[in-house]
């Protein structure tokens, strides 16, 4: 899986995320503070990391800045794109089962390593939901988008 990374700070948890994914396999793209040359302003990078998703350039992405609510605003301004900010592995499994989450937002203040692995085991291991009302969710929110780039 290609999965985009961005990260308006070089962090160890940063460094840890983008190494924990290639160790399971998964091609990573970086942005901003983690890919020299690069904008590492929160909102900048979330959105090239989000953008790429949004194209097909990327199956997933992981925006991080030092709470996680900023990464995740940005992401979600990105049409097609359903950002989670996630603290736990409850949360992680939920935005890919229930909302059919495709952006992971992550705290760079709040995570550690083993709590990211958590995160991350819980987040590929969901499946989005086939329930009727799980999935007209998401449609709804995928209308929304489309009504909003068509203004």
């Amino acid at each position: 899986m290609r999965i985009s990374v961005s990260s308006d700070m070089d962090e160890p948890v940063a460094r840890s995320l983008v190494a924990e994914l290639r160790g399971r396999g998964h091609e990573v793209a970086t942005h901003g503070a983690l890919n020299t040359g690069d904008d590492p302003r929160w909102a900048a990078c979330s959105q090239a990391a989000a953008g790429e998703v949004a194209a097909g350039t990327a199956d997933q992405a992981v925006v991080c800045c030092w709470t996680g609510t900023g990464a995740s605003i940005a992401a979600n301004k990105v049409p097609g794109v359903r950002a989670a900010l996630c603290t736990d592995a409850y949360t992680a499994d939920g935005a890919r089962r229930w909302n059919d989450a495709n952006v992971l937002a992550l705290s760079l203040r709040l995570t550690s390593e083993p709590l990211l692995r958590e995160i991350l085991d819980a987040w590929f291991a969901a499946e989005a939901s086939e329930d009727t009302e799980d999935r007209e969710n998401v449609a709804h929110v995928g209308r929304q988008d489309a009504a909003r780039t068509v203004r």
